[in-house]
């Protein structure tokens, strides 16, 4: 048994050493080499992964979550946490910026001027930060990351916070392990980045136009002005700002309304007929919620932050910008089994038709998820334990299917709700617009400007790589207690659905998709799968209610 037990253990530790050695061998910028898989629509994949679930949060810096990664305070009554051994630490907040912040040396900052300060499971519900395309830029003050109180502050009370903390210097304000355990957790058992970025600066609606389409100039059509957008520079539209899509009938009647020009990552799976969907909470105008509201005003209103907020936000939506992809009437879907495919819903769902597609065994292959309003961790309206409860239902739903042996599921967020983080962000995309500030006004520096849709035309208004964002990828096929430090931003995911099911087919029209990192460093294509690794978290408390088993006793830890 012995001589059994050393063999068994000598293979595994060489298969395990192969990897290692493959993954780094491996070019990242390339789609996979390990040739095609078959997937269960006939179509061919570049990687194992048959079913891509995106689930794409709301306004949370990287320093915000996991500022202090791996290390919790562990107060009490609250849910603790404690790291695994040899977990990797994060480019975090460190001793010194704990402690001797150039923001609390900054007098710019008034009242504000303090260092980051830890905010309590009693404190998740917070203020909602100034996140505007301009403010971002000129708090990052010419990348000495010091000025947040000044340009993206905003406070409210909390409890047991100074006044310090309850004014502009909430900016400064983090969660740790105690409050967004769910998050750690899963950073604990499968992937994360330490190093992804917002594609652009701004808010929500071109955080998520980044996620699908790379590419935020091209307004072709507008309503109620143009207080959204920028000049291109050559008598265009770039947005900059949260513009309600054109036509939607839930957008507000008085809101600056857009449409977009181009194409998205929706039109070029349809190309191939590749099935994927938005989901997004509130979008069937049917259904009735509890306390009886229905349509575009079901509303949901959260126990921890006592505020009501409509379940859909339009502006949230973003494939509702392009006549290809949008649902204007918000038209369902003709069965569960053409969920996924070309009716009349057009792609474009309620989150209840992605439990109905994935209870009857026919997940899309790309599944983009959006919570209610109440749950998806937007500061004002949201929180990170209301956020939890989502994501965890979401992830342990997924985990306990019969699809999740070749799913990858990636949480991101569309902007950092101008929180502050430490780490100033690669100077990749330039602009001179109106807006920009990031090197002066009027100046952002970069590399080079990106084209508008006609591909060589540079478009103002993209300035860019805004915000460090948290990125996690959780899998059976993703490296375990990882963190890859690669440059990656939003439109990464576009290029690993490009290279998984398109054979590296890019947008086009200008889109970042065609200068994005890889996320392949976050998985582990090379050994296969033995076991279905879960991990099954409590909804409240985000502690894990079973160990994973796992099938190997190593993988790497640094990226």
């Amino acid at each position: 048994m012995r001589k059994l037990l050393a063999v068994g253990i000598a293979c595994v530790l060489t298969l395990s050493a192969a990897s290692i050695a493959a993954q780094q061998l491996a070019p990242a910028d390339q789609p996979s080499a390990l040739g095609l898989f078959p997937d269960h629509g006939g179509h061919r994949t570049a990687t194992p992964i048959k079913h891509l679930v995106v689930i794409f949060q709301e306004n949370v810096s990287f320093d915000h979550y996991f500022g202090t990664y791996p290390f919790a305070q562990n107060g009490s009554g609250e849910p603790s946490f404690y790291a695994r051994p040899f977990t990797p630490r994060v480019n975090g907040l460190d001793h010194r910026l704990l402690t001797n912040n150039p923001t609390a040396k900054n007098a710019a900052n008034g009242d504000g001027a303090i260092n980051p300060f830890r905010l309590s499971r009693a404190q998740a519900a917070t203020a909602d930060q100034d996140h505007d395309y301009t403010a971002e830029q000129r708090a990052f003050d010419g990348g000495r990351m010091d000025l947040f109180p000044k340009y993206t502050g905003r406070g409210e009370t909390l409890p047991g916070a100074d006044a310090s903390q309850e004014g502009q210097g909430q900016v400064m304000g983090y969660f740790d392990g105690n409050t967004v355990t769910a998050m750690w957790n899963y950073a604990q058992y499968f992937a994360m980045s330490d190093n992804s970025y917002g594609t652009t600066f701004g808010p929500s609606t071109p955080g998520a136009i980044n996620l699908i389409a790379g590419q935020t100039a091209g307004v072709v059509d507008t309503l109620n002005g143009t207080g959204d957008e920028t000049d291109d520079g050559h008598g265009g539209l770039t947005l900059i700002g949260d513009a309600d899509p054109l036509g939607d009938v839930c957008s507000s009647p008085t809101a600056n309304q857009v449409t977009l020009g181009g194409r998205n990552i929706g039109d070029l799976l349809n190309d191939r007929g590749v099935t994927w969907g938005w989901f997004q909470g509130g979008f069937d105008l049917s259904r009735v919620n509890a306390d009886g509201s229905t349509g575009c005003a079901r509303r949901t209103l959260s126990a921890v932050t006592h505020a009501s907020k409509n379940d859909y936000s339009p502006h949230h939506a973003p494939f509702q910008y392009y006549p290809s992809t949008a649902n204007p009437t918000h038209a369902r879907p003709t069965s569960v089994a053409m969920i996924g495919k070309t009716d009349a819903a057009n792609h474009q769902y309620d989150l209840t038709d992605f439990y109905d597609a994935l209870d009857a065994g026919h997940l899309p292959s790309v599944s983009f998820l959006k919570a209610p309003a109440y749950q998806d961790g937007h500061a004002g309206y949201s929180d990170p334990v209301d956020e939890q409860a989502f994501v965890v239902h979401v992830m342990n739903a997924l985990q306990q299917s019969g699809q999740w042996r070749d799913t990858a599921v990636v949480i991101a967020y569309d902007d950092s709700d101008g929180w502050y983080d430490h780490q100033e962000p690669p100077h990749v995309n330039a602009s001179a617009g109106s807006a920009d500030a990031l090197d002066g006004e009027g100046a952002c520096k970069g590399r080079a400007t990106l084209p508008g849709l006609d591909g060589k035309t540079p478009a103002q208004g993209r300035c860019g790589f805004g915000p460090r964002l948290p990125l996690l990828v959780i899998s059976p096929w993703a490296r375990e207690n990882f963190v890859d430090h690669g440059v990656t931003d939003q439109s990464s995911i576009t290029r690993f659905i490009e290279d998984n099911w398109l054979d590296g087919k890019r947008i086009g029209g200008g889109s970042s998709d065609a200068q994005a990192g890889s996320l392949d460093r976050m998985f582990d294509f090379v050994l296969p799968r033995l076991f279905d690794r879960q991990l099954i978290l409590d909804e409240s408390t985000g502690q894990p209610t079973r160990r994973p088993a796992w099938p190997w006793p190593f993988t790497p830890t640094h990226g």
